[in-house]
């Protein structure tokens, strides 16, 4: 597992936490907000396996 991966896959999980938070508390902001990190997490942790998939295969 490369950086990008681990860096991503850790801004997805507090994505996950935020936007729990949000919902459970009525926190409208906070939830779009974990939302958004979130997704931005899933982007960075694909970025990450593609990067992984061509080092693989040199």
């Amino acid at each position: 597992m490369n950086k990008q991966q681990v860096k991503g896959r850790y801004e997805e999980a507090k994505g996950k936490v935020k936007e729990v938070t949000g919902h459970i508390t009525g926190n409208e902001s906070l939830e779009v907000e974990g939302k958004l990190q979130k997704d931005a997490g899933k982007i960075q942790a694909g970025v990450g396996d593609v990067k992984a998939e061509i080092r693989k295969e040199h």
